[in-house]
């Protein structure tokens, strides 16, 4: 069972996701502005499983590496309406990225409402599309949430 998920939203005050979103399943994608795969696929993606499911909750992770940080200004203007079509946070010094061994940028992370990882996927490509449909599309059937 995952205890916390400690980031920052983007006034900069510190929230715990686990905590937040308690009781809740949740769809994280940890991603990086800089990462095309990120910005071009995944959260796209990520909206429109947001659109499909509403018992799950979507958030975007932006983990921050060096010279690659985040600013609330940046991160609104890769959307081109200017504003989060979903909870977005600041993981400062990726430290959820480290803490939940992501293997690069987009790495998704569904997580059931009990807070346990449910599974962790990588990429943001046809198969790992497929493969992240299909388990969310399991998480709800089986009740699992």
């Amino acid at each position: 069972m995952i205890e916390t998920i400690n980031v920052f939203d983007l006034e900069g005050i510190a929230v715990n996701l686990i905590s937040k979103y308690k009781g809740k399943p949740l769809l994280l994608l940890i991603y990086n502005n800089d990462c095309l795969g990120c910005t071009g696929r995944a959260i796209p993606l990520a909206y429109d499983f947001q659109q499909m499911y509403e018992s799950i909750q979507v958030i975007g992770i932006h983990s921050d590496f060096k010279n690659r940080e985040a600013t609330k200004e940046n991160i609104k203007n890769i959307f081109t309406s200017g504003e989060n079509p979903f909870p977005i946070y600041i993981d400062k010094h990726h430290q959820v990225y480290d803490q939940l061994n992501a293997e690069g940028t987009p790495q998704w992370l569904l997580i059931n409402s009990n807070g346990e990882l449910y599974r962790s996927i990588f990429g943001s490509q046809e198969g790992a599309q497929s493969r992240l449909s299909y388990a969310v599309e399991t998480l709800v059937e089986n009740n699992t949430l």
